[in-house]
C-alpha cells in the first residue's frame, strides 16, 4: 500500500452501524475517518462496506489446512459423493500407508453413523481414518479396527463410544475418545505438512475477510497432528504468519494439575502470535449424545458426558486463573455450561477479578437461569452462529433426541445479549464454513443462506446485523486481548480491514449471505 491510502465511495462499519465516511490509512495505522478525505492512493469501495477485519474467536486453521491437502470431504454432502472422493483419492495415492483426511457430515448417513463395510468395498487393504466435520468422531474401515485391536469385547472408553453391529463388533463409527483408539496409530503429520496446512488455512481465512483468529486447539492430539505450537512459532519467526493469532493451549483431560507447570513453560508471545489461553473441553456434541445436558436424551443414551469432573474443574480453573491464564471452555450442553460457569465463579471467589477474559464456546443449550451469569462473572459468550438454523444435522440428529424443553433453548444469542453478555463470534472451521458473512446471515435470519425464510429456527433469538458484526470484530478482538489496537475503525487503530462487495445494511436481510469479500488488509498491506 502507498504511504497514504484513502478508502472512499461507500460506507464504513463504525459503532455498530454503516456510516458514510472516508477512511485514510498511513503505514499500518488508520489515521483519519471523515468526509472528503484526499491525498495518496484511492481505493474505491464502489458502494460496498469497509469493515474492521473479522476476527475468528474459535477456529482450527492448521488442521483445516492440512485436511484441504488430504482426502478432503468438506465441500461434499452425500454418502455417495464421499465414497467416490475416497475411492479417487486412494487410487491417486497408491503408496500411502493410510488413507486420512475427513470432513464428512453426520446427516449424510442414517443415524449419523457410516459403516466400515462401505469403506471396505473401496479400500479393503489399507487402514482408513476419516474424522467427521465436527471432529467429535471418526469413520474407519475394518483394517483400521484390526490394527487397533478393536473387537466386540473392546469396552467403550470413559470419554467415548464405539458404534456396534448387532453382535457387538465395531460398526465403523467411533465417537469422541473412541476415535483415539485408532487415531493414535495414524502416522504423524510432518512439519512440512503442518507448515503447508497453516499457509493454506491462512489463505482461506484471508479470502473471507478474517485478519486475526484464536486457534482453539494448540497442542498435541488433534487428528494426530502432534504439537501445533512449534508450527506457529516457526511461522511467526519466519514472517509467514501475517494474521494476528492467539493460541489456546490444550488441557489434557486425562491428566490433572501436573500440567500447570508445563503450560507456564509453553506460554509465549512471538511476533504476531501469542499463547496465554488454555482450552478445556468439558463435553461433546448433541448429535452423538455426548453434549452434557440437564435432562436425558430421548433414546436411552443418558444425558451426555462431562469430560472433566465438575469439582476438579473448579480447582483447575481457579489455579489457571491465579496463574493469569485465560480459560476457553468448550461447553455445548446446558449442564456443561453451568459446570463451566460454576468453575469460573469459584475462581473469581478465590482470586477476585483478574481481567483474564474467560470464555465459553458454542453454547448450544443454555439454561435461562445462567444467562445473567455471563455478565455477572465477566464471561465472554463465544458463539458459532452458523449452526442456529434448520438443517439436516439439527432436524434429523438433534431435535428428535433432545428433551423438548432443552430444544427450545438452543443458541440463545439474543437472550444472552439482553442479559448483558459480551459476545464474540467464530466459525469453528473446519467444522463448518469459515465465512463470517454466512454466519451473519444465520445470526440475523435464523435460516441458512439459500434456504426459505419462512421457517426460522427460534427467531426470537435473532441478532441485528450490527450486533453480530460487532461480535465478529470488536467482540472477538476483546476476547483475544487485541481490542486496544484492532476490531474498530478509528484513528490510531491498526489498518486490519475487509472490503465487502456490497453494503448488507442497505439490502434485505435475506440477502446477507450473498455478500462477498472483495479484499482484505492486515496492517495496511493487502493480503487478499
Amino acid at each position: 500500500m502507498a504511504e497514504r491510502t484513502v478508502f472512499t465511495g461507500g460506507h464504513a462499519f463504525i459503532g455498530g452501524a454503516d456510516v458514510r465516511v472516508d477512511v485514510a490509512v498511513e503505514g499500518d495505522r488508520i489515521t483519519e475517518v471523515g468526509e472528503g478525505l484526499r491525498g495518496g492512493d484511492v481505493v474505491d469501495l464502489d458502494g460496498g462496506l469497509l469493515t474492521p477485519g473479522f476476527q475468528d474467536a474459535h477456529v482450527h486453521p492448521i488442521a483445516g489446512g492440512v485436511q484441504l491437502l488430504r482426502c478432503d470431504l468438506q465441500d461434499l454432502g452425500t454418502a455417495g459423493e464421499y465414497l467416490e472422493a475416497i475411492a479417487r483419492y486412494a487410487a491417486a495415492h497408491p503408496t500411502l500407508e493410510w488413507i486420512i483426511g475427513g470432513g464428512w457430515s453426520l446427516e449424510a448417513f442414517p443415524g449419523g453413523t457410516p459403516t466400515r463395510h462401505a469403506l471396505d468395498a473401496i479400500v479393503p487393504d489399507r487402514p482408513v481414518f476419516l474424522p467427521n466435520r465436527d471432529s467429535h468422531g471418526a469413520w474407519v474401515n475394518t483394517r483400521a479396527l484390526e490394527l487397533a485391536g478393536i473387537r466386540a469385547a473392546t469396552p467403550d472408553p470413559a470419554d467415548g463410544r464405539i458404534e456396534r453391529e448387532p453382535d457387538g463388533f465395531p460398526a465403523g463409527t467411533l465417537h469422541e475418545g473412541a476415535a483415539g483408539l485408532v487415531g493414535r496409530l495414524v502416522p504423524p503429520t510432518t512439519d512440512a505438512e503442518l507448515d503447508a496446512g497453516l499457509r493454506a488455512g491462512q489463505e482461506l481465512l484471508f479470502s473471507v475477510g478474517v485478519t486475526a483468529w484464536q486457534d482453539a486447539w494448540v497442542g498435541p492430539g488433534l487428528h494426530g497432528h502432534g504439537d501445533l505450537l512449534p508450527v506457529y512459532l516457526r511461522a511467526a519467526e519466519s514472517g509467514g504468519l501475517t494474521a494476528r493469532v492467539s493460541g489456546a493451549l490444550w488441557w489434557e483431560r486425562d491428566r490433572g494439575l501436573e500440567q500447570l507447570d508445563e503450560l507456564r513453560e509453553r506460554r509465549t508471545a512471538r511476533g504476531r502470535f501469542t499463547a496465554r489461553t488454555v482450552k478445556i473441553m468439558q463435553d461433546g456434541v448433541a448429535e452423538n449424545f455426548t453434549a452434557a445436558m440437564t435432562a436425558p436424551y430421548r433414546n436411552g443414551c443418558g444425558s451426555g458426558l462431562s469430560f472433566v469432573d465438575p469439582e476438579l474443574l473448579k480447582d483447575y480453573v481457579t489455579r489457571l486463573d491465579a496463574a493469569d491464564f485465560q480459560v476457553h471452555v468448550h461447553a455445548l450442553g446446558d449442564r456443561a455450561v453451568r459446570e463451566a460457569l460454576d468453575a469460573i465463579g469459584a475462581a473469581r471467589a478465590a482470586n477476585g477479578p483478574r481481567g483474564n477474559r474467560h470464555q465459553l464456546a458454542h453454547l448450544q443449550v443454555v439454561h435461562p437461569d445462567d444467562h445473567g451469569r455471563f455478565a455477572e462473572l465477566d464471561v465472554i459468550a463465544n458463539v458459532q452462529a452458523l449452526w442456529a438454523c434448520h438443517e439436516p444435522q439439527m432436524d434429523e440428529l438433534t431435535l428428535p433426541f433432545l428433551d423438548p424443553v432443552l430444544a427450545a433453548r438452543q443458541y440463545p444469542f439474543a437472550d444472552l445479549a439482553r442479559a448483558g453478555a459480551r459476545l464474540a463470534a467464530g466459525s469453528d472451521w473446519m467444522v463448518s464454513s469459515p465465512d463470517p458473512l454466512r454466519a451473519a446471515h444465520v445470526a440475523v435470519n435464523r435460516t441458512a443462506p439459500g434456504e426459505p425464510a419462512d421457517r426460522p429456527f427460534l427467531p426470537d433469538q435473532a441478532l441485528t446485523l450490527g450486533a453480530f458484526l460487532t461480535a465478529y470484530t470488536e467482540g472477538s478482538a476483546f476476547a483475544s486481548h487485541r481490542d486496544d489496537v484492532t476490531g474498530r475503525i478509528a484513528p490510531g487503530m491498526l489498518a486490519d480491514l475487509a472490503v465487502l462487495d456490497r453494503n448488507p445494511f442497505a439490502r434485505p436481510a435475506a440477502e446477507i449471505g450473498l455478500t462477498r469479500v472483495r479484499s482484505t488488509y492486515v496492517g495496511g498491506s493487502r493480503v487478499y
